[in-house]
């Protein structure tokens, strides 16, 4: 009788502080703690939708990154293992912390777009989640500019209705707009078309898009690179 008596004060005492040790953790599950997180950044670029979200493909794959193609310009990479290793809990319950990228491409304008690449994580904690962000870990966004100004997408430039111009050495929006418009003023025009927020944001393109109703006389009707 003395031995069942203590065997089940033991199991109660086994019960009682597996509670306390279990309960922070799925309280903080709850919470949506480490558990499971997100994260996200985003980036501009001067080309259309469908053209950034072809791009941010073609940089996945370069870097061996899976993903499913979901509908409306989604990408959902697959769940990769986390550089750290699980904590006690997840070792009894084989959990290891993992992540993936959530991303998705909303126009701005016909000519511009926004990529928007949420980290999602399980079982990392939230101090550490920074550390999984795409421009972290792949230099994602960067990657998209360099490969853009590598292959400029062919959608990205209209092929009517203007002329597209190569800018000079050491020339601006303005300084081209002096030059093919008789008016630097213009600017602000080109820039709007072309997905462009500044004077100097046309450097990294190829070309940039004058619409003809903008063009001074002796340049109206011309077609191809200036």
């Amino acid at each position: 009788m003395f031995r069942q008596l203590r065997k089940i004060a033991i199991f109660s005492s086994i019960l009682l502080f597996a509670g306390c040790y279990y309960a922070p953790y799925y309280a903080n599950r709850a919470a949506g703690g480490g558990t499971d997180a997100a994260e996200g950044e985003q980036h501009d670029v001067p080309y259309t939708a469908n053209d950034s979200f072809l791009l941010t493909q073609d940089v996945l794959r370069g870097e061996g990154i899976l993903f499913e193609v979901k509908p409306d310009d989604h990408l959902v990479t697959l769940w990769k293992d986390a550089d750290v290793g699980p904590g006690v809990l997840g070792s009894l319950v084989g959990k290891h912390p993992q992540y993936r990228y959530e991303i998705e491409v909303v126009p701005i304008n016909p000519r511009s777009s926004r990529i928007i690449v949420n980290v999602r994580a399980e079982d990392i904690p939230d101090e550490d989640i920074t550390k999984y962000n795409a421009t972290t870990r792949l230099n994602l966004f960067a990657k998209i500019d360099q490969l853009a100004a590598q292959f400029p997408p062919s959608g990205g430039t209209p092929k009517e209705g203007g002329v597209n111009y190569a800018l000079l050495p050491n020339e601006d929006l303005k300084g081209l707009a002096k030059r093919a418009t008789g008016n630097e003023d213009n600017w602000r025009q080109i820039a709007q078309d072309n997905g462009l927020k500044s004077p100097t944001d046309g450097a990294n393109l190829p070309s940039i898009w004058i619409r003809n109703t903008l063009l001074s006389e002796p340049n109206k009707g011309s077609a191809g690179d200036k």
